[in-house]
């Protein structure tokens, strides 16, 4: 009979108690329960307290306890100006921005936010937040909507997006801000609309998007200076979010062909691969996303019949299970 040490290399240690510091994957023998335990890590998306204003396409800040949700609408609606801040639990209208737009990038905390781009008409326009209100900082070199980013309000990075309301207009730009002006670096290598991002200006993550009319699942990252291709998302979409860091990212929603139909699927980067990880709630496209691969939030969107004021906060956990062994 194969023993564990035989399979693994190592033995099960025995203990009298669970250990209080449990790591993903870890495995003991309880000999006071008489029973071997397993620590498998736990993903989860779960409700958190709702936008003020529902909307479709705006952008977002932050971490998980502490967002912030800026601008939004759509080509049926009025361009929204509204700022939110939130909690951990609830949303609270701030001051609006300096000028209405949706579809723009954004990046950075809740007291030092940064908004860029975005479309009233097609914008190069740059806004900071310092908590409590938006000034206008250093104009993008290129206006842009449909914009991807990252990085924070002195440190900030701008990616692909589009140039024209006329086809193609698809853009591979990508600048970086230093606090006070946008600069042009080298462009990504599939030039898109609606990518997803994260990460930092020297060290950020360009993912999913539409080059064209086609959904594409391309990856890419950058380290300060150029963009290089890696493993694509397991399913190809634009319109979706993302949180986290070059080396631990989360992709979710969006929409996917056929029919641009919105998504619910979630995915996680780690450095290298995409792999599945747990759906959100409510299948969504055009939503804002803040946080880290452990601790994100998903925010505003539409579920493709009405603007959503949803917030869904994704938690990784521990847990302890005791192994089957009959």
């Amino acid at each position: 009979m194969t023993t564990y040490r035989q399979v693994k290399g190592y033995s099960i240690k025995s203990v009298s108690s669970d250990p209080s510091n449990i790591k993903e994957g870890q495995i003991w023998y309880n000999s006071s329960a008489k029973q071997i335990k397993v620590s498998p890590f736990l993903e989860a998306w779960s409700s958190g307290g709702n936008l003020n204003t529902a909307r479709p396409a705006a952008a977002g800040a932050g971490i998980q306890t502490a967002g912030l949700c800026f601008g939004g609408g759509n080509a049926n609606a009025a361009r929204l100006d509204v700022s939110e801040e939130y909690n951990g639990t609830s949303w609270t209208e701030g001051n609006n921005l300096g000028t209405a737009r949706y579809l723009l990038g954004g990046c950075g905390t809740q007291t030092a936010g940064l908004g860029f781009g975005g479309y009233n008409p097609i914008s190069n326009l740059t806004e900071e937040y310092d908590g409590t209100s938006w000034s206008s900082g250093g104009n993008l070199g290129t206006a842009r909507y449909k914009i991807g980013g990252c990085g924070t309000q002195t440190a900030a990075l701008a990616f692909g997006g589009k140039k024209s309301a006329t086809p193609p207009g698809d853009s591979g730009e990508t600048e970086e801000y230093n606090g006070t002006s946008w600069s042009e670096q080298n462009d990504l290598d599939t030039p898109r609309k609606t990518p997803g991002g994260c990460g930092t200006q020297t060290a950020g993550l360009a993912f999913g998007g539409k080059p064209g009319a086609s959904f594409s699942g391309v990856t890419e990252e950058y380290n300060g200076t150029s963009w290089t291709e890696q493993n694509d998302l397991s399913t190809s979409r634009g319109y979706m979010a993302g949180a986290g860091i070059q080396t631990a990212a989360l992709g979710f929603g969006g929409n996917i062909p056929p029919g641009a139909t919105s998504t619910a699927a979630t995915e996680a980067y780690d450095g290298t691969s995409w792999t599945a990880s747990v759906s959100l709630a409510t299948a969504k496209r055009l939503a804002a996303g803040a946080g880290t691969s452990t601790a994100a939030l998903s925010f505003a969107g539409t579920d493709d019949t009405a603007s959503l004021a949803a917030t869904e906060e994704f938690t990784v956990g521990s847990t302890t299970r005791t192994v089957d062994v009959s």
